[in-house]
């Protein structure tokens, strides 16, 4: 676990950023952290909703592998009531040649720091200085985009969430362990324990020569060493076979949390754009924690008796519809086939006779908006 410097608490300053333009968000660069004993910025778009009155809630967005600041995330949360910056966490900036998801490489700005991702070939370092490393400045780079964003005055600096997609989920956890001012965290996909056999990542370096390179960075960057101090509420969203973090990864980064919240979908795609920018959970998470609304549904306990399963839940909405997913499958998490059976409902709890067979097991329910709230996976053995 790596100390931050305590300069990301404070508003760094702010750039113009001539040349990019959006439809209703502006374009800036703030202060980073210094690299290579050079001063560092970061692009970012921030927008803010339309006709504000007053101080509104916000969001910090952060893009994925592969990504960049994203303004029309930005403007789907702003149609929302919610200013949101969205910050660039690689050293580079946006520029369309295909579609706004167009893979690498990003063009980069003569104020760039490291690039990005964890695992590649490019930014992972576990030898450097951690101060010189692609995490800390892409944490430090999160954290610093919340500082800012605190500091504008049309923005509640008491309501502001954080939301992230795979890298940008795996930055979420850690920068909810590194800044206890979020209000609440949702990571999309990305969480900790990445050493884990299924996790489909750094899989060039889980080799004899590379191991201890390996579990440096692990010492270092895993979110697992973070995650306990995250306080506030949590909402892990993910997919049943997600390639890069899998579900027993997930399940012990969760349990690092205590306020937390879980939304499982079977075989969820993994992505930017509709898949990871909109679950209707997040939504459902920011109105609750930074708007007062109603809070997403939850399990509380759950059980098995006599080749059952059961679970008890607490929602402030009807339930539609249950279900109890399974698989019967053992091995590596990405090639499990689910199943999907109907779950019994009673007056808040769940129950399914358990599938001969199954070696995994979950719930889920449904609101009458199709939401999901999902219950903790327990694995049986084969």
């Amino acid at each position: 676990m790596i100390e931050f410097s305590r300069k990301i608490f404070s508003v760094p300053e702010q750039y113009q950023a001539s040349g990019f333009e959006y439809p209703g968000v502006k374009a800036l660069f703030y202060e980073g952290m210094p690299y290579n004993g050079r001063r560092t910025r970061i692009f970012a778009w921030y927008g803010v909703p339309d006709n504000v009155k007053g101080k509104v809630p916000a969001m910090m967005l952060v893009h994925g592998g592969g990504g960049t600041a994203f303004p029309d995330w930005v403007r789907l949360w702003n149609s929302r009531g919610y200013a949101a910056l969205a910050m660039d966490t690689c050293g580079g900036v946006p520029a369309w040649f295909n579609s706004v998801y167009c893979r690498n490489p990003w063009p980069r700005h003569d104020h760039s720091g490291p690039l990005g991702w964890g695992f590649d070939k490019s930014s992972f370092s576990p030898e450097l200085p951690p101060e010189e490393q692609w995490p800390y400045h892409a944490v430090s780079s999160v954290v610093l985009g919340h500082s800012l964003l605190r500091s504008f005055p049309e923005v509640d600096p008491a309501r502001i969430g954080i939301t992230g997609i795979s890298w940008g989920g795996y930055l979420t956890c850690m920068a909810a362990g590194v800044d206890k001012r979020f209000a609440f965290a949702a990571p999309v996909y990305g969480c900790g324990f990445l050493g884990g056999a299924s996790v489909g990542l750094a899989n060039e370096y889980r080799t004899v020569k590379d191991n201890k390179r390996f579990e440096r960075w692990l010492s270092m960057w895993d979110p697992s060493h973070y995650l306990p101090n995250a306080k506030m509420p949590v909402l892990w969203v993910n997919g049943t076979n997600d390639f890069a973090f899998p579900m027993d990864s997930m399940q012990d980064s969760y349990r690092l949390t205590k306020k937390r919240f879980l939304a499982v979908r079977v075989r969820m795609p993994h992505a930017h754009g509709g898949a990871g920018e909109n679950p209707e959970e997040i939504l459902l998470m920011a109105d609750h924690v930074c708007k007062g609304g109603e809070s997403p549904s939850s399990f509380k306990s759950q059980g098995m008796k006599q080749g059952a399963a059961w679970a008890k839940y607490k929602s402030p909405r009807p339930v539609k519809n249950a279900e109890l997913n399974f698989t019967r499958a053992l091995g590596h998490w990405t090639d499990r086939t689910w199943n999907t059976v109907p779950a019994v409902m009673n007056d808040g709890l769940v129950s399914a006779t358990l599938p001969k067979g199954t070696t995994v097991y979950y719930f889920n329910i449904f609101d009458e908006c199709g939401r999901v709230a999902s219950s903790e996976h327990v694995c049986l053995g084969g």
